[in-house]
């Protein structure tokens, strides 16, 4: 499966309030359930300073958001990238979240000067925690 990372548009509010619908990607997240159609509209046409927000695409479809919050106004935080990302329920397991992170890593090493990324996983989210244990010896080869 070939996945397109891109930065997310104004445009894409309706498909990421769809990933965030799910059951399963609400659940590993910080996000409020039931979020507003509006609310991610503004999220993506007004982002924060310092917020990437990348999506995964399968042809012109979104599958996956990550965003990457980083820090350029707190000096002791600049080095560091906080990400959140979700992938469509029905598109779980199948590389988009792998494609996601790998673009982040890139994005955090090569252009944002980031030496430290963070995630935070809910201990009870076994399929998150595998992930993320399958990522970081994906990562470590690079």
């Amino acid at each position: 499966m070939t996945f397109t990372i891109r930065r997310a548009e104004p445009s894409d509010y309706e498909a990421v309030q769809q990933i965030f619908s799910g059951p399963k990607a609400i659940w590993g997240t910080l996000q409020s359930p039931f979020s507003s159609v509006e609310q991610w509209r503004k999220r993506l046409a007004e982002p924060p300073e310092g917020l990437v927000s990348l999506v995964a695409c399968v042809e012109s479809e979104v599958v996956g958001q990550l965003s990457l919050q980083t820090f350029p106004t707190r000096p002791r935080r600049r080095h560091v990238g906080h990400i959140g990302m979700a992938v469509r329920d029905d598109w779980r397991g199948k590389g988009a979240g792998t494609a996601l992170m790998q673009a982040a890593v890139d994005l955090a090493d090569k252009w944002l000067n980031l030496t430290r990324l963070e995630l935070e996983v809910y201990t009870d989210n076994e399929p998150a925690i595998r992930f993320m244990r399958s990522l970081a010896l994906l990562l470590r080869v690079r």
